[in-house]
Protein backbone atom coordinates (compact mmCIF):
# COMPACT_ATOMS: atom_id res chain seq x y z
CA UNK A 1 0.00 0.00 0.00
CA UNK A 2 1.14 3.57 -0.52
CA UNK A 3 2.72 5.45 -3.39
CA UNK A 4 4.72 3.97 -6.20
CA UNK A 5 8.52 3.88 -5.79
CA UNK A 6 9.27 4.57 -9.46
CA UNK A 7 8.11 7.33 -11.79
CA UNK A 8 8.60 7.57 -15.54
CA UNK A 9 9.92 10.85 -16.95
CA UNK A 10 11.26 12.10 -20.27
CA UNK A 11 14.96 12.84 -20.57
CA UNK A 12 17.44 13.52 -23.37
CA UNK A 13 20.84 11.87 -23.51
CA UNK A 14 23.80 13.94 -24.74
CA UNK A 15 26.93 12.15 -25.97
CA UNK A 16 30.27 13.56 -27.10
CA UNK A 17 30.73 13.99 -30.83
CA UNK A 18 27.00 14.02 -31.61
CA UNK A 19 25.82 17.31 -33.08
CA UNK A 20 22.61 18.87 -31.75
CA UNK A 21 20.80 18.09 -34.98
CA UNK A 22 21.60 14.40 -34.68
CA UNK A 23 20.76 13.99 -31.03
CA UNK A 24 17.76 11.78 -30.30
CA UNK A 25 14.72 13.37 -28.73
CA UNK A 26 13.66 12.88 -25.16
CA UNK A 27 13.08 9.26 -24.21
CA UNK A 28 11.30 7.66 -21.25
CA UNK A 29 13.47 7.08 -18.19
CA UNK A 30 12.55 5.53 -14.85
CA UNK A 31 13.56 7.51 -11.77
CA UNK A 32 13.20 6.88 -8.06
CA UNK A 33 10.43 8.68 -6.17
CA UNK A 34 11.32 10.79 -3.13
CA UNK A 35 8.48 11.96 -0.87
CA UNK A 36 8.13 13.11 2.75
CA UNK A 37 6.85 10.72 5.40
CA UNK A 38 5.61 11.94 8.77
CA UNK A 39 6.32 9.54 11.61
CA UNK A 40 4.10 9.63 14.69
CA UNK A 41 4.63 7.50 17.78
CA UNK A 42 1.79 7.32 20.30
CA UNK A 43 0.25 10.42 18.79
CA UNK A 44 3.43 12.51 18.86
CA UNK A 45 5.05 13.74 15.65
CA UNK A 46 8.65 12.57 16.03
CA UNK A 47 10.13 13.08 12.56
CA UNK A 48 9.58 13.82 8.92
CA UNK A 49 11.86 11.86 6.63
CA UNK A 50 12.36 11.96 2.88
CA UNK A 51 11.97 8.43 1.58
CA UNK A 52 11.01 6.28 -1.38
CA UNK A 53 7.44 5.01 -0.87
CA UNK A 54 7.13 1.34 0.01
CA UNK A 55 7.49 -0.67 3.22
CA UNK A 56 6.60 2.47 5.18
CA UNK A 57 5.44 0.55 8.26
CA UNK A 58 8.79 -1.22 8.41
CA UNK A 59 10.58 2.11 8.08
CA UNK A 60 8.60 3.59 10.97
CA UNK A 61 9.20 0.59 13.21
CA UNK A 62 12.91 0.39 12.44
CA UNK A 63 13.38 4.11 12.93
CA UNK A 64 11.59 4.09 16.29
CA UNK A 65 13.78 1.23 17.49
CA UNK A 66 17.01 2.94 16.40
CA UNK A 67 15.99 6.20 18.09
CA UNK A 68 15.31 4.48 21.41
CA UNK A 69 11.57 5.14 21.35
CA UNK A 70 10.80 1.47 21.97
CA UNK A 71 13.60 0.63 24.40
CA UNK A 72 16.24 -2.10 23.92
CA UNK A 73 15.31 -4.64 21.28
CA UNK A 74 15.38 -7.52 23.78
CA UNK A 75 12.60 -5.83 25.80
CA UNK A 76 11.18 -3.37 23.30
CA UNK A 77 7.74 -1.92 23.93
CA UNK A 78 5.36 -3.90 21.70
CA UNK A 79 3.93 -2.11 18.69
CA UNK A 80 0.21 -2.67 19.13
CA UNK A 81 -0.90 -0.88 15.96
CA UNK A 82 0.67 0.72 12.93
CA UNK A 83 -1.25 2.39 10.14
CA UNK A 84 -1.38 5.26 7.70
CA UNK A 85 -2.82 8.52 9.04
CA UNK A 86 -4.47 7.85 12.39
CA UNK A 87 -7.00 10.60 11.71
CA UNK A 88 -8.61 11.24 8.36
CA UNK A 89 -8.11 9.44 5.09
CA UNK A 90 -4.79 7.93 4.11
CA UNK A 91 -5.66 8.67 0.50
CA UNK A 92 -6.06 12.37 1.33
CA UNK A 93 -2.56 12.48 2.84
CA UNK A 94 -1.01 10.53 -0.02
CA UNK A 95 -0.02 7.71 2.32
CA UNK A 96 2.62 10.06 3.71
CA UNK A 97 1.83 9.83 7.44
CA UNK A 98 2.43 6.68 9.49
CA UNK A 99 1.15 6.39 13.06
CA UNK A 100 2.76 3.87 15.42
CA UNK A 101 0.98 2.90 18.64
CA UNK A 102 2.93 1.12 21.37
CA UNK A 103 2.05 -0.43 24.69
CA UNK A 104 3.44 2.70 26.31
CA UNK A 105 6.15 0.74 28.09
CA UNK A 106 9.02 2.24 26.13
CA UNK A 107 11.15 5.20 27.22
CA UNK A 108 10.43 8.73 26.13
CA UNK A 109 12.73 9.39 23.20
CA UNK A 110 14.04 12.62 21.76
CA UNK A 111 11.87 13.66 18.81
CA UNK A 112 13.72 14.90 15.76
CA UNK A 113 12.90 18.50 15.00
CA UNK A 114 12.63 19.32 11.33
CA UNK A 115 13.14 17.08 8.36
CA UNK A 116 15.43 14.07 8.20
CA UNK A 117 17.01 14.15 4.75
CA UNK A 118 17.46 10.99 2.71
CA UNK A 119 21.24 11.19 3.11
CA UNK A 120 21.80 12.44 6.66
CA UNK A 121 19.20 11.33 9.15
CA UNK A 122 21.41 11.88 12.20
CA UNK A 123 21.31 15.69 12.09
CA UNK A 124 20.40 17.06 15.52
CA UNK A 125 20.57 13.69 17.27
CA UNK A 126 22.29 13.01 20.57
CA UNK A 127 26.04 12.39 20.51
CA UNK A 128 27.78 9.08 20.99
CA UNK A 129 27.69 9.38 24.78
CA UNK A 130 23.90 9.33 24.76
CA UNK A 131 23.92 6.23 22.57
CA UNK A 132 26.36 4.46 24.88
CA UNK A 133 24.17 5.34 27.87
CA UNK A 134 21.11 3.57 26.47
CA UNK A 135 22.63 0.63 24.57
CA UNK A 136 24.70 -2.05 26.32
CA UNK A 137 27.76 -3.37 24.47
CA UNK A 138 27.35 -6.53 22.46
CA UNK A 139 28.19 -9.76 24.34
CA UNK A 140 31.84 -10.77 24.41
CA UNK A 141 31.01 -13.91 22.44
CA UNK A 142 29.35 -11.95 19.60
CA UNK A 143 31.27 -12.93 16.45
CA UNK A 144 30.94 -12.91 12.68
CA UNK A 145 32.42 -15.23 10.09
CA UNK A 146 34.95 -13.84 7.67
CA UNK A 147 32.99 -15.42 4.83
CA UNK A 148 30.01 -13.22 5.68
CA UNK A 149 32.14 -10.08 5.47
CA UNK A 150 33.65 -11.19 2.16
CA UNK A 151 30.49 -12.55 0.58
CA UNK A 152 27.83 -10.06 1.64
CA UNK A 153 27.91 -7.99 -1.54
CA UNK A 154 27.68 -11.07 -3.75
CA UNK A 155 24.80 -12.40 -1.66
CA UNK A 156 22.80 -9.19 -2.11
CA UNK A 157 23.69 -8.76 -5.78
CA UNK A 158 20.71 -9.37 -8.03
CA UNK A 159 18.20 -8.55 -5.28
CA UNK A 160 18.13 -4.78 -5.87
CA UNK A 161 15.22 -4.31 -8.26
CA UNK A 162 14.86 -0.55 -7.77
CA UNK A 163 18.54 0.01 -8.47
CA UNK A 164 18.35 -2.15 -11.57
CA UNK A 165 15.46 -0.03 -12.86
CA UNK A 166 16.71 3.43 -11.88
CA UNK A 167 20.32 3.32 -10.73
CA UNK A 168 19.24 5.62 -7.91
CA UNK A 169 18.59 3.53 -4.81
CA UNK A 170 20.59 2.42 -1.81
CA UNK A 171 20.09 -1.03 -0.34
CA UNK A 172 20.37 -2.59 3.09
CA UNK A 173 20.21 -6.27 3.93
CA UNK A 174 20.10 -8.38 7.04
CA UNK A 175 22.19 -11.56 6.86
CA UNK A 176 21.98 -14.50 9.24
CA UNK A 177 24.86 -16.13 11.10
CA UNK A 178 25.70 -18.19 7.99
CA UNK A 179 25.77 -15.14 5.74
CA UNK A 180 22.45 -15.98 4.08
CA UNK A 181 20.18 -13.09 3.13
CA UNK A 182 17.14 -12.70 5.38
CA UNK A 183 15.73 -9.52 3.86
CA UNK A 184 16.78 -6.78 1.42
CA UNK A 185 15.21 -3.33 1.31
CA UNK A 186 15.87 -0.37 -0.99
CA UNK A 187 15.33 3.37 -0.67
CA UNK A 188 16.72 6.65 -1.92
CA UNK A 189 18.39 6.97 1.49
CA UNK A 190 20.60 4.27 2.92
CA UNK A 191 19.39 4.99 6.46
CA UNK A 192 15.78 4.44 5.33
CA UNK A 193 16.75 1.17 3.66
CA UNK A 194 18.35 0.04 6.93
CA UNK A 195 15.27 1.02 8.94
CA UNK A 196 13.06 -0.93 6.54
CA UNK A 197 15.22 -4.05 6.80
CA UNK A 198 15.35 -3.91 10.60
CA UNK A 199 11.68 -2.97 10.84
CA UNK A 200 10.74 -6.00 8.75
CA UNK A 201 12.30 -8.32 11.32
CA UNK A 202 10.96 -6.32 14.26
CA UNK A 203 7.36 -6.43 13.05
CA UNK A 204 7.81 -10.13 12.29
CA UNK A 205 8.93 -10.78 15.87
CA UNK A 206 12.36 -12.02 14.78
CA UNK A 207 14.71 -9.55 16.47
CA UNK A 208 17.34 -9.91 17.68
CA UNK A 209 18.85 -12.40 15.24
CA UNK A 210 21.89 -13.89 16.94
CA UNK A 211 25.05 -13.38 14.91
CA UNK A 212 23.33 -11.26 12.27
CA UNK A 213 25.08 -8.81 9.95
CA UNK A 214 23.73 -5.60 8.46
CA UNK A 215 24.99 -4.98 4.92
CA UNK A 216 24.65 -1.51 3.36
CA UNK A 217 25.39 -0.17 -0.09
CA UNK A 218 26.56 3.27 1.06
CA UNK A 219 29.18 4.63 3.40
CA UNK A 220 29.23 3.54 7.03
CA UNK A 221 28.36 6.60 9.10
CA UNK A 222 27.74 6.98 12.82
CA UNK A 223 24.03 6.65 12.16
CA UNK A 224 24.42 3.30 10.41
CA UNK A 225 26.40 1.97 13.36
CA UNK A 226 23.59 3.22 15.61
CA UNK A 227 21.03 1.25 13.62
CA UNK A 228 23.09 -1.94 13.55
CA UNK A 229 23.85 -1.67 17.28
CA UNK A 230 20.19 -1.01 18.14
CA UNK A 231 19.22 -4.16 16.23
CA UNK A 232 21.97 -6.09 18.11
CA UNK A 233 23.75 -7.04 14.90
CA UNK A 234 27.17 -8.62 15.28
CA UNK A 235 28.56 -6.72 12.31
CA UNK A 236 27.99 -3.82 9.94
CA UNK A 237 29.38 -4.28 6.44
CA UNK A 238 29.60 -1.45 3.91
CA UNK A 239 30.70 -1.38 0.28
CA UNK A 240 32.15 2.08 0.93
CA UNK A 241 34.20 3.88 3.57
CA UNK A 242 33.40 4.34 7.25
CA UNK A 243 33.74 7.61 9.13
CA UNK A 244 36.09 8.07 12.08
CA UNK A 245 33.08 8.52 14.37
CA UNK A 246 31.51 5.31 13.06
CA UNK A 247 34.71 3.41 13.85
CA UNK A 248 34.93 4.85 17.36
CA UNK A 249 31.27 4.05 18.03
CA UNK A 250 31.60 0.50 16.71
CA UNK A 251 34.54 -0.05 19.05
CA UNK A 252 32.42 1.12 22.00
CA UNK A 253 29.62 -1.21 20.91
CA UNK A 254 31.76 -4.28 20.35
CA UNK A 255 30.47 -4.27 16.76
CA UNK A 256 32.51 -5.56 13.84
CA UNK A 257 32.75 -2.78 11.26
CA UNK A 258 33.97 -3.57 7.75
CA UNK A 259 34.22 -1.27 4.74
CA UNK A 260 35.08 -1.48 1.06
CA UNK A 261 33.49 -4.94 1.04
CA UNK A 262 33.32 -5.81 -2.63
CA UNK A 263 34.97 -8.04 -5.21
CA UNK A 264 35.67 -10.65 -2.55
CA UNK A 265 37.70 -8.30 -0.35
CA UNK A 266 37.03 -6.22 2.75
CA UNK A 267 38.77 -4.01 5.30
CA UNK A 268 37.96 -4.43 8.99
CA UNK A 269 38.06 -1.17 10.97
CA UNK A 270 36.67 -2.33 14.32
CA UNK A 271 36.18 -5.64 16.09
CA UNK A 272 38.88 -7.65 14.30
CA UNK A 273 39.15 -9.96 17.32
CA UNK A 274 35.49 -10.90 16.81
CA UNK A 275 35.99 -12.11 13.22
CA UNK A 276 36.26 -15.90 13.05
CA UNK A 277 36.91 -18.42 10.31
Amino acid sequence: MGGRPIERVLAARIEPGVSPGRRPGRQPEEVLVEEPLELRVDGVLVATTMRTPGHDFELAAGWALAEGLLGPVESAAPITDIRYCATGSAVDTGFNTVSVTTSGAGPVGTPRLGTVSSSCGVCGAEAVSALVDRLPPLPADSTVRSGTLLGGSAAVSGRQDLFAATGGSHAAAMLDVDGQVIVVREDIGRHNAADKAVGHLLLDGRLPVVGSTMWISGRASFEMVQKAWSARCAALVSVSAPSALAIATAERAGLVLAGFSRSGRTTVYAGLDRVVG
